[in-house]
């Protein structure tokens, strides 16, 4: 049990130089923090957990220096803390970045399933090895271009795609128009996410409109915390109606909502809603009301590989959510999570998430690191400097948009 103590933690907060994207036209080419938390025994096995931040003009070092306060907590303890640890980490002051949270948790479930010898998802119960996939697109230029892209897809293998948009009504209107003159007898799902940027009106209309076209989904119509117009919204509409999925996590407040008839499926991520341990809690709280929960896994390799593994564990979730083109999401990562040809994602063969890193690449495009050993303060451990050309403070280069 000894060899099990986790004696070090270090953190990275990566900032590579890959493609930006957008996803609404008010957006600037987004800067995709990668902070990764590395957790180590005095045996020497290694736990590693992930999520990602999202911010204009510059990376963000919010998450990795959030964690600060929190490792303390963590050295010295196992992976068999993690339920403790859990609830000893949970934010009761003052809310902090919940990727910080989450990013432990994950770790240690990580760690805990390499001690087991098993992939997490097994470990988790391991309901299926497989599951659909949907393309998840940046913001393209033209209607045109979804159209095109639309094309690249189904060529990947891709069975269903959900485009991120103007989120302006009437040129969305148009792309989805465009889309379905060229494939709406393709047999191909799509779905619809326009970042909460829609008025009430507005949401009515589109989602008739997608109803139509038979859409799966219509994704952050409204503001997620605007409950009463998504209880409105989804009574008189077929379509699915799902939230955005980042800002209303705790379990108790999701079976509130659940309660209160706003979504057609639950919409969290792994990596902000508490981790493995928080989405233990979510899917059954779910599942008891009929409710799938489509959960997120948007971001770098890392963050996808522990929202598939909860996903593999579980039957109450239809889709893995795949973001493309695939490049600027793997850097780091000597394994990547691909579709096939039959639209499906697979388990990753390793033990825990599956994921081995690269990390002498993920040095290099750290622009904060640090590590927190036992005897030693997190505050007092340095904090690497920005490296040159991954400054946060660095203008955009603008691209495809």
């Amino acid at each position: 049990m000894n060899d099990l103590e986790i004696d070090r933690v270090q953190v990275y907060a990566v900032g590579p130089e890959t493609e930006r994207y957008t996803w609404a036209t008010n957006h600037t080419p987004q800067y995709v923090t990668n902070t990764i938390a590395r957790i180590t025994t005095k045996g020497g096995l290694e736990g590693v957990g992930a999520a990602m931040s999202v911010t204009e003009f510059g990376f963000s070092a919010a998450v990795a220096e959030t964690m600060r306060s929190l490792l303390p907590l963590v050295v010295g303890s196992t992976p068999f803390d993690r339920n403790r640890l859990w609830h000893r980490l949970l934010p009761l002051d003052l809310p902090l970045a919940p990727q910080a949270h989450s990013i432990i948790d994950i770790a240690l479930w990580d760690l805990a399933a390499k001690h087991a010898g098993m992939p997490l998802y097994r470990m988790l119960g391991g309901a299926r090895s497989k599951i659909m996939s949907y393309a998840s697109t940046p913001l393209l230029p033209s209607p045109a271009a979804y159209v095109d892209f639309v094309t690249e897809m189904r060529k990947l293998g891709f069975k269903a795609i959900k485009f991120h948009c103007y989120c302006e009504y009437e040129r969305d209107m148009e792309l989805v128009r465009a889309v379905h003159a060229r494939h709406g007898d393709s047999g191909i799902k799509f779905m619809l996410d326009v970042e909460q940027r829609y008025s009430r009106e507005e949401s009515l209309k589109a989602a008739r409109e997608l109803e139509e076209l038979g859409y799966a989904w219509f994704e952050a119509p409204l503001p997620d915390f605007d409950l009463e117009g998504y209880r409105d919204l989804k009574r008189r509409v077929s379509i699915p109606i799902l939230a955005n999925g980042n800002w209303i996590l705790d379990p108790r407040l999701i079976e509130h909502v659940l309660d209160y008839d706003c979504w057609t499926h639950v919409r969290v991520d792994t990596t902000v809603a508490g981790g493995v341990t928080g989405m233990l809690k979510i899917m059954p709280i779910a599942e008891a009301h009929g409710m799938n929960v489509e959960i997120q896994s948007w971001g770098y390799t890392l963050t996808q590989a522990s929202n598939l593994q909860v996903m593999l564990a579980h039957r109450n979730c239809e889709f893995f959510e795949h973001p493309v083109p695939y490049p600027a999401f793997e850097y780091g990562s000597l394994d990547t999570i691909r579709v096939d040809k039959d639209g499906y994602v697979h388990a990753p063969k390793g033990n825990g998430l599956g994921i081995r890193t690269d990390w002498k690449a993920m040095e290099k495009a750290a622009f904060l690191k640090y590590e927190v050993t036992q005897g030693a303060s997190a505050a007092s451990q340095p904090a690497r400097l920005p490296a040159k050309g991954s400054s946060p403070r660095r203008s955009p280069k603008r691209r495809r948009s």
